[in-house]
């Protein structure tokens, strides 16, 4: 007898916990993360990967109804490095602007996950100097990025993520606000 109600107040909080679950993000709901990168496929960085992204969720309820969520919104980053050496002095500037696109799923209450696409314009310059010579470049194109994090709300409008990615940043580090 005791084993069945201990099982049934288990499922009883297991539902309570995934009921509140779904409500970190769903639709309507806006999320701004401001972070700074850690490791990237630009190297010697002097300034490092600093982005702020913007997430808001389109739909809700894709799975059994109660979890499963899609957001869309933008990208903006920036990160430089510059090298010297006697007379002769090297910079480099890196800006990516985008869109991006995510799918939550939430496990545990407070805990936003997600994984997503990052599709953005990339732009790269370079500038060297010395007491005889000034020269610059500079480049763009399309890049993307895809990433899998997660957020966690200390408050119900404050909290902190993590992002793994491929392309801007290796590891994206910050705070996140809803709106």
């Amino acid at each position: 007898m005791f084993k069945k109600v201990f099982l049934a107040a288990l499922a009883l909080i297991g539902s309570v916990s995934l009921a509140n679950a779904q409500e970190v993000f769903h639709k309507g709901t806006t999320a701004i993360n401001a972070g700074v990168g850690l490791g990237s496929y630009y190297n010697s960085l002097s300034i490092p990967p600093l982005s702020v992204s913007l997430d808001y969720g389109v739909t809700d309820n894709l799975i059994n109804g109660n979890n499963g969520s899609i957001s869309v919104g933008g990208f903006a980053g920036y990160a430089a490095s510059s090298y010297s050496s006697g007379v002769y002095k090297t910079t480099y500037s890196y800006i990516s602007l985008g869109g991006r696109g995510a799918f939550h799923y939430q496990f545990a209450p407070k805990l936003d996950t997600y994984a997503g696409l990052t599709l953005s314009y990339d732009i790269s310059s370079a500038s060297s100097s010395s007491d005889y010579v000034v020269a610059s470049a500079a480049t763009s194109g399309i890049n993307w990025t895809i990433f899998l994090g997660a957020r966690y709300f200390f408050t119900e409008k404050i909290g902190a993520f993590a992002e793994l990615g491929y392309g801007f940043y290796n590891l994206n580090l910050g705070v996140t606000f809803k709106l």
